[in-house]
Order: C-alpha cells, then sequence, then structure tokens
C-alpha cells in the first residue's frame, strides 16, 4: 500500500488537542509521533481516532532504528502495525539513524557511517519493516553533530537507499541546513544530489545555536535560511507537501498556523515564479 499527502500541515502537540479534534485547525493534515499513540486502547488513542476523522494522518517515528546492526525489533514493528492497521495513515515515516543496540535504547536520533556496510545494515532493516507494514515507508534525513570517515555523501547514501529498498524520503530541510553549517558541506550539493522522485514529504524547523555548532532543536520559528533552502528545494521538486515541527516552547496554534501560512506563500510564489521562466 503506498500513500501520499498533499498540501501544509503542521505536528498534532498536546496543547492543540481540542482544535484538531473539533476540526477547526485550517491544515491540511496532521502529524503525530507514533510511539505516543502505540498504546492499547484509552484516551491517547480515543483523542487521535477524532483528530484523524478530520485531516489525513502522518505517523512519523523516533524508535524502529533502521540502523542498528542487530536489526529492528518484531514487538516494535508488530505494535506499530496495530496502530497503523487501526489509524489507516497516509504516510509511516521514521529516521535515517539509530537509536539501540540489545536492550538499551538511547533515546536519541545517532547518526550512521556514511559506508557500504551500513548501508547493507540500513537497506535490510528497512526491508523487513517495509515487509512488516506492507507499505514503502518515508526515512528522513538526520540531522548530525559528528561525522565519521564515509565512503559516500549523505545524498549519496540516501539516493542508493532509495534505490534498493522501493522506500521514499522525508526530506528536513532544517536538518540539511544544521549538518551543512555543522560540517562544512555545500547544502546546495546536498539538495541538487537528492532523489526528488522519491520524495513524499518536507519537513521545516528551527534550530538553536549553540557555542560551537547548530543544534536541532526544534523550538524556534524557521529561520530565513531553512525559508531560502526551501524555495531552492521547491525550485527542483516542484510542489511538495510541507509540515512544520515545533516540539518545544510551543506558541499558540494561531502562531503556528501563521507560519504555515508563510510557508503556501513561499511555496505558490516560487512554482508560480518557476513555471513563468
Amino acid at each position: 500500500m503506498t500513500s501520499s499527502l498533499s498540501g501544509f500541515g503542521l505536528g498534532m502537540r498536546r496543547e492543540h488537542y481540542a482544535a484538531y479534534v473539533d476540526g477547526s485547525a485550517k491544515v491540511d493534515f496532521i502529524e503525530v509521533i507514533s510511539e505516543n499513540f502505540m498504546v492499547e486502547g484509552g484516551r491517547p488513542l480515543d483523542t487521535l481516532f477524532k483528530a484523524r476523522s478530520n485531516y489525513p494522518l502522518a505517523l512519523h517515528g523516533v524508535s524502529l532504528s533502521v540502523g542498528s546492526a542487530d536489526g529492528v525489533r518484531s514487538d516494535y514493528l508488530e505494535r506499530l502495525r496495530q496502530l497503523v492497521d487501526l489509524m489507516e495513515p497516509a504516510v509511516v515515516s521514521d529516521h535515517l539513524c539509530w537509536t539501540r543496540i540489545g536492550n538499551f535504547n538511547s533515546h536519541d536520533l545517532l547518526p550512521l557511517p556514511m559506508t557500504e556496510e551500513a548501508l547493507q545494515v540500513v537497506c535490510a532493516n528497512i526491508g523487513r519493516a517495509q515487509d512488516a507494514l506492507g507499505r514503502a515507508m518515508l526515512f528522513e534525513n538526520p540531522s548530525s553533530y559528528i561525522a565519521f570517515p564515509g565512503a559516500m555523501t549523505e545524498w549519496e547514501f540516501l539516493a542508493e537507499m532509495v534505490s534498493r529498498t522501493g522506500c521514499r524520503l522525508l526530506l528536513d530541510v532544517n536538518n540539511i541546513h544544521v549538518s551543512a553549517t555543522n560540517h562544512g558541506f555545500d547544502p546546495i550539493a546536498y539538495l541538487d544530489g537528492v532523489p526528488w522522485r522519491a520524495v513524499g514529504q518536507v519537513h521545516l524547523a528551527g534550530h538553536s545555536v549553540g557555542q560551537t555548532m547548530l543544534i536541532d532543536t526544534h523550538d524556534q520559528p524557521v529561520p530565513e535560511c531553512v525559508w531560502q533552502l526551501y524555495a531552492a528545494a521547491l525550485r527542483r521538486a516542484g510542489d511538495l507537501p510541507t509540515m512544520i515541527e515545533r516540539d518545544d516552547n510551543i506558541p499558540d496554534l494561531a502562531e503556528l498556523i501563521g507560519e504555515l501560512d508563510t510557508a503556501r506563500e513561499l511555496h505558490a510564489e516560487t512554482l508560480a515564479f518557476e513555471a513563468a521562466a
């Protein structure tokens, strides 16, 4: 099964649940963290089911851990499949990273070396996950703070991952900016290497400035540098379903909708300019 999103969405956060449950939030789709709803019945699922009746849904996971050398966990896949079957989301996504080994879970999205060995592990795990869910998944490019020696660039790794598994990409534009700044590569070269036919969703977010690097905190508005990179992505890909992530320092819903309107306007202006060129 392969589905898709369209338009402009927000992450459904607890502070704004009521607007999603009654359908008054002016968004085209919603996204939730999968693990928050991988539970047995109860209020969380009831809330999501009501919101799902008003908006197309994206499930976005943080614990699949496709980079784990000991494989993805069967019990996790079973619970995720139950949620997918119940909610029938438009897309199911996770991250290109590893979060655990054995019974140890770091609760962080840890980077991988861009090597053939790591690629083989990732592809095997993606294949198993997609077989278990009966659908292609989307995988998000990471933000990173350390870089390992590797045989390929991150965008080459992503392109090969898509080619071998049939998965799709969730392109996080803020993550590209954060990693490019931290590691000194050209974000435009990254965009030029993206297999755009495989991109099924875009994330926009803000970040914080640390002492020596940028930190992907999702607690700030989308900055101008990310808006500019988003426009560059649109010039290469055309129409892309776009979502703004805000996970901390969460403002009123009206403020987030206003920020989403900025994405709508930039999207329309960029595509109109490209069509006229």
